[in-house]
């Protein structure tokens, strides 16, 4: 059963203190919401103990780089994490270096429709986790994009992610677009991202 606020206040302040012990607690009553998280990425090639063995990973992460006294309850938090940790996964094991779009299959969900990136920024969590408000929507990813990233994070996210229909590209064909190394087109798209990830926590 997950934590309530104040018992997840308590062993997040443990932990913060060495507590090892108060670590693995907040793990384990989180768990249920790796499952379930996970669960939307399931299909008939990914075995379901790999993908919450990932999507603990995330967990783990949001556990550690989690701060409370924002004011956000660490399942919001720790749901994206676990999304994250599970898409890296997904594009980690893409042959070609084609990107993903927002409209690309990543799986199926349990009743055996199709989902894609659209469905995950999109969804939300009610019936289990009624605490979890997933805040990504689309709309709101477009309002922020020209708020927070300046002209060059703009054009990559543009590109990359296939933003306003157009087809996305890889790092290194906008590294040959604007005459610099795809390293550095990997470190604004990164930097981009956590500016947009920054203000996806930011209460409305």
């Amino acid at each position: 059963m997950p934590l309530d606020a104040e018992e997840e206040k308590y062993y997040l302040e443990k932990m913060k203190e060495g507590d090892l012990e108060a670590r693995q607690i907040l793990v384990e009553r989180n768990l249920r919401l790796v499952a379930h998280v996970s669960k939307k990425y399931q299909n008939g090639e990914e075995d379901m103990e790999d993908l919450i063995s990932i999507g603990t990973i995330g967990l783990i992460k949001a556990i550690a780089t989690f701060n409370y006294e924002r004011g956000n309850r660490l399942a919001t938090y720790a749901a994206r994490c676990i999304d994250n940790e599970l898409l890296m996964y997904f594009r980690g094991k893409k042959k070609t270096s084609r990107e993903v779009s927002l409209y690309e299959p990543i799986g199926t969900d349990k009743e055996g429709n199709q989902i894609n990136l659209m469905d995950v920024v999109e969804s939300t969590d009610r019936d289990i986790f009624e605490v979890i408000e997933l805040k990504g929507n689309t709309r709101r990813v477009y309002e922020m994009i020209p708020k927070v990233l300046n002209k060059r994070e703009q054009e990559i996210i543009k590109w990359r992610y296939g933003l306003y229909n157009q087809k996305p590209v890889t790092q290194r064909e906008i590294a040959d677009r604007l005459g610099i190394s795809r390293s550095y087109v990997s470190r604004i798209e990164k930097r981009a991202l956590e500016k947009l990830r920054r203000e996806m926590e930011n209460p409305m």
